[in-house]
């Protein structure tokens, strides 16, 4: 009697990761869709991967263990020779280290069976940060609503979810098309749901989470995801063959100039973006071999991209175009942030220009202009300051820093003269303020030195244990107040000291915008007795009153 055909056949990819396999497969057996088939497709581990495989299908008829002769180096071929077996009419797949949601089968299947014609659906994917367990929901605009798209014409910026696993496939439609992963190659996602994209006629998105992404960013570099192997060069190449593969693909199908500028800001957009936060941590070998390898690719793109770029985002890539590298890491620092230039420069016309020099092409010109942005006119609150930590050393305390701060003010927002600033800090609720005085250096630029004795910081009764960033705030005349990022050297000698029952942490943010990072660990009876009780009354009716308390016997 031949075996009954499965609903939605989901393929489970791994490679050496025997530790996490089971909660993968686990998060299959307790879908609230039972019908269905769980291929473990094995990239020919050489851990204790295939032993844990062959004892989960032992268990469970609904598994077949496929194991591949030798290692692809990729995701493609175990997902490819996954379809070659797979017997139900709906494909899904699934990464070893992540999870379905307990209704990720059935609100998909669902979604096909309302609308037979759709040739997918997919829903929203819940990011799971390992680090802190914070969640988070991937590209929520694109998502929220529940919605059948006829063709990716009608929303091109749905390219931004490039991820297949959020996807439950029709198989006539794959096999119609002869849609398979792209071997051989990194970020085959990419190419694969551009492709699906483009070919299909109509998908269905449903709003709730269909997939559980975990998020392991500051992995060591030996054991980093693929997608955060952002150091190798390799990386960009690998980023940048899969865009031309795109545009190939694009090209061959006669798409529109609209959906090819679509894709180009979205490579912008999401994939630059990425390699941009991380210039200032770069070294001069590697931020040559990155231009080199951008540059002309960049080149191609569609000018329609780079206008839709925020300006900061505009300026980091024209930088690295005209091979101003070391301007181009100072420009990276605090993007999205409203961080302003240290300098700025004007032509004849009165057009302002990101650095200390007008640009000598006509694409330089308008990629950094910033005179849309007003920077001698803004509101204060909204005005743009630079701020830099020119030195950090130990202050006369066990727990003080002493810093060195400089301010830039491209826009002359500040009166001539002495400046009152203020640095803040919250371990907890109450909020901490150093007040110091910025003294004028030259127009523009301000420097002060202030002592920050964290010894003095309030501290919640309970403890606290996390990490805050002191952020630097100004005061016009007459009152309105502007708060910025403060950003640090990037490689000070970091120092711990013990105070309060705390262990505190001074040192460079080591990512991201590169701020001043403090980081508190309660220690002793805080850590072991008084948080614990502290927390757990803190949720009862009562818990104000014994807050009281924990402060008096502290």
């Amino acid at each position: 009697m031949p075996a009954r055909t499965p609903d939605v056949t989901v393929t489970v990819i791994v490679y050496n990761d025997a530790e996490r396999l089971p909660r993968a497969v686990a998060s299959l057996q307790a879908q609230t869709h039972g019908d269905i088939e769980i291929i473990i497709s094995d990239d020919h581990s050489t851990d204790r991967t295939p032993e844990v495989a062959r004892e989960l299908a032992a268990a469970d008829h609904r598994i077949t263990y496929l194991r591949l002769p030798e290692n692809s180096g990729g995701c493609s071929a175990p997902r490819n020779r996954a379809l070659d077996i797979a017997r139900a009419p709906y494909l899904m797949f699934l990464d070893s280290d992540d999870e379905l949601p307990p209704r990720a089968v059935e609100l998909l299947l669902a979604a096909h069976r309302e609308e037979p014609a759709v040739d997918f659906a997919m829903g929203a994917v819940e990011r799971v940060r390992v680090d802190t367990g914070r969640t988070s929901t991937w590209m929520p605009q694109l998502v929220a609503e529940g919605r059948t798209v006829l063709g990716i014409e009608a929303e091109p910026g749905l390219f931004f979810e490039h991820l297949s696993t959020s996807k439950m496939y029709a198989r006539d439609f794959l096999d119609r098309h002869g849609l398979r992963f792209p071997e051989g190659i990194h970020y085959e996602d990419q190419l694969f749901s551009a492709q699906a994209y483009c070919l299909a006629k109509a998908f269905r998105i449903v709003p709730e989470p269909v997939y559980r992404w975990y998020i392991a960013p500051y992995v060591a570099e030996s054991a980093a995801s693929i997608s955060n192997q952002r150091h190798k060069l390799s990386n960009v190449r690998d980023r940048i063959h899969v865009q031309e593969l795109i545009d190939a693909f694009l090209a061959d199908g006669d798409y529109s100039e609209a959906l090819r500028e679509a894709k180009d800001y979205k490579f912008l957009k999401h994939d630059v973006r990425m390699y941009a936060g991380d210039l200032p941590y770069r070294d001069e070998e590697w931020l040559r071999g990155f231009a080199a390898l951008v540059t002309p690719y960049l080149a191609r793109l569609s000018p329609g991209a780079f206008a839709r770029l925020p300006r900061a985002e505009r300026v980091v890539v024209q930088l690295v175009r005209d091979g101003r590298l070391d301007d181009a890491r100072t420009a990276a620092r605090g993007l999205g942030h409203g961080v302003a230039p240290r300098v700025t420069s004007v032509d004849e016309e009165g057009a302002v220009y990101w650095g200390d020099r007008v640009p000598d092409s006509d694409t330089g010109r308008r990629e950094l202009d910033l005179t849309d942005l007003a920077l001698e006119a803004r509101p204060f609150p909204r005005a743009q300051f630079r701020h830099e930590i020119v030195s950090v050393g130990r202050g006369p305390g066990p727990a003080s820093v002493a810093l060195h701060v400089r301010t830039y003010d491209p826009g002359l927002r500040l009166p001539v003269g002495p400046q009152v600033a203020s640095l803040l800090i919250s371990p907890g609720r109450k909020r901490m303020t150093v007040r110091f005085r910025l003294d004028p250096v030259r127009p523009g630029v301000f420097e002060g030195r202030v002592l920050l004795d964290l010894a003095s910081a309030p501290l919640p009764a309970q403890g606290f244990d996390g990490v805050r960033h002191p952020l630097l705030q100004l005061q016009a005349p007459g009152g309105p107040r502007n708060t910025g990022l403060l950003l640090a050297p990037l490689d000070f000698p970091a120092f711990t000291a013990e105070v309060a029952h705390h262990r505190v942490t001074v040192e460079p943010e080591g990512r991201g915008s590169g701020r001043l990072q403090v980081r508190w660990e309660a220690v002793g009876l805080t850590a072991s007795v008084v948080g614990p009780v502290a927390r757990r009354v803190g949720r009862s009716p009562w818990g104000r009153k014994v807050r009281q308390a924990v402060r008096l016997v502290r």
